[in-house]
């Protein structure tokens, strides 16, 4: 018989990578974003920043500072043979490194993996890319990978990144895949997370026809739909049978109608009266 004798909780994660050490080159979303997760899981994270700054920084200051919460940031400029050495010194004490330039870039640097894995062969390399190889030389945001995953509906732009964000959480499951390879082989490795393939894969549910207008949550069914309430829009998620059954008896076959007889607050209150998935839609900030 299997027993679980503990679960971990958030302060268990908190200590997962404790004594271990991130550094950082990647700017933008992807690379803060993982690498705030892996200081979340206890890792040290130190931040090298070009004498121009991330330009996240002037586009979502409040973002910035909450993934750069406890992170060391340093500015060095990589042209500059002194900056250089004083990179060296940080790789050197480092366990992941996390980029997102191209691979010609690096390797202009100085910092191709062949040359990485010589001088530093415990180190760990995720480097975030565009697109994966032989096109990993592309250039690209998230705006053209979700574009070409087809989850667009033209003229809105996305309300969510999910090229940067599935890419950053993807960096990080690679970064502890390679840890715990390196405490089996000996050695670190190197990977390339592609936020390209990251958007495919949260395409799945489209590509698939789940998502589709005529597919089960795309809008086939009644009881997992969006709909107009007294002052705002709902959504109801009655998937399962024994929620759609509730439904149905409380309010009949008239949903539309129902719904639009009272306030959201009341059917926010209704669904968990009845043990009902309903919540409010929220407007955008």
């Amino acid at each position: 018989m299997v027993r679980f004798e503990t679960m971990a909780d958030a302060s268990d994660l908190a200590l997962a990578l404790a004594g271990t050490r991130v550094l950082s080159l990647a700017p933008n979303i992807p690379g803060p974003l993982a690498a705030s997760r892996l200081r979340d899981l206890g890792a040290r994270v130190t931040k090298v920043e070009s004498p121009h700054g991330d330009p996240l920084a002037r586009a979502a200051p409040a973002w910035y500072a909450a993934l750069h919460r406890d992170v060391e940031r340093v500015v060095l400029d990589l042209k500059v043979p002194s900056d250089r050495v004083a990179l060296d010194a940080l790789l050197a004490e480092t366990d992941v490194l996390l980029t997102s330039s191209r691979p010609s870039s690096l390797v202009r640097i100085g910092l191709g993996w062949n040359v990485l894995h010589a001088a530093y062969p415990q180190l760990v390399h995720v480097a975030i890319v565009g697109e994966s190889a032989p096109h990993d030389e592309r250039p690209g945001h998230d705006l053209t990978y979700a574009a070409q995953a087809g989850l667009l509906e033209p003229p809105a732009l996305p309300r969510i990144l999910v090229a940067d964000m599935g890419g950053a959480e993807r960096a990080v499951s690679a970064a502890l895949a390679l840890l715990l390879r390196r405490t089996a082989c000996g050695h670190g490795a190197r990977t390339d997370i592609a936020l390209r393939d990251a958007a495919e894969s949260f395409a799945a549910p489209l590509r698939y026809g789940l998502t589709i207008r005529t597919g089960a949550l795309g809008g086939a069914r009644s009881t997992y739909a969006l709909y107009r309430a007294r002052d705002a829009w709902i959504a109801v998620a009655a998937l399962e049978p024994h929620f759609e059954a509730t439904l149905v008896r409380e309010l009949g076959s008239d949903f539309a109608r129902a719904f639009a007889g009272e306030d959201s607050a009341t059917w926010e209150r209704f669904g968990i009266d009845h043990d009902i998935p309903i919540a409010r839609v929220r407007e955008a900030l």
